[in-house]
């Protein structure tokens, strides 16, 4: 399958940020997001891998869009915050955004949507709606879900056997979970996998979840969301 790459804005640092996108117009489309957090490179990986699995399909039923990684400085550096020194994922303009922040790599920023980073992922939201979000995040196993999308969730954790959580056990102002079912009254997953370690690779990471998730793009649970699209 073609995905046609995009430009959709440039990091603190001048980087051009990229997309990929199923050339089909939809009304409304599954966004894949890793590297929020520049240190984390699980998620990078695993969407990477993802990526390539649909580039060898003929077909795909579901209008996606990928961002394999929205904090490119922050990747470069391998840190988890952006060039400005802000964490993406507390930057968002949601009810609860507040700035005030007790430890550096939560910092807010200045103002909602301060971060050149979000304003391009806002922005495309905004041209192209999402429909649902997967983001790809590293801690530690759990299948967060903000929205309506608990099913998913647990979907895909029948596969892997990661906990499945409403929260995570503190609070995320300005983060992607809130805005979008805020916004949008899109749901989100946010897709914690392990932090590698000596005894567990990227490769093994993957491997514990690349059946689930690539059962989830053929799942009638996925499909039936997007069969008026």
């Amino acid at each position: 399958m073609h995905l046609a790459e995009m430009k959709i804005g440039k990091s603190v640092e001048g980087k051009d940020i990229r997309a990929l996108k199923t050339v089909n117009k939809a009304k409304n489309y599954l966004y894949l997001l890793a590297g929020v957090h520049g240190d984390e490179v699980e998620g990078v990986y695993i969407l990477q891998q993802i990526i390539d699995w649909i580039e060898l399909l003929e077909t795909i039923n579901i209008p996606l869009i990928i961002i394999p990684i929205l904090n490119l400085d922050g990747y470069c550096a391998g840190t988890r915050i952006n060039a400005h020194g802000v964490d993406l994922n507390r930057n968002l303009s949601t009810s609860d955004w507040t700035a005030d922040y007790t430890e550096e790599q939560f910092n807010p920023g200045t103002k909602p949507l301060s971060e050149p980073e979000n304003e391009a992922l806002v922005k495309l939201f905004e041209q192209f709606p999402p429909n649902f979000m997967i983001s790809f995040h590293s801690w530690r196993p759990l299948l967060n879900y903000n929205g309506e999308c608990k099913d998913m969730a647990e979907f895909i954790s029948t596969f892997n056997k990661y906990p499945v959580a409403d929260n995570v056990g503190y609070s995320t102002p300005g983060s992607l979970g809130i805005y979008l079912p805020e916004k949008y009254n899109v749901p989100v997953i946010t897709f914690e996998f392990p932090k590698i370690k000596k005894n567990k690779s990227l490769k093994e990471i993957w491997e514990e979840n690349k059946i689930g998730l690539l059962k989830l793009f053929t799942s009638d649970i996925l499909l039936k969301r997007f069969s008026n699209s």
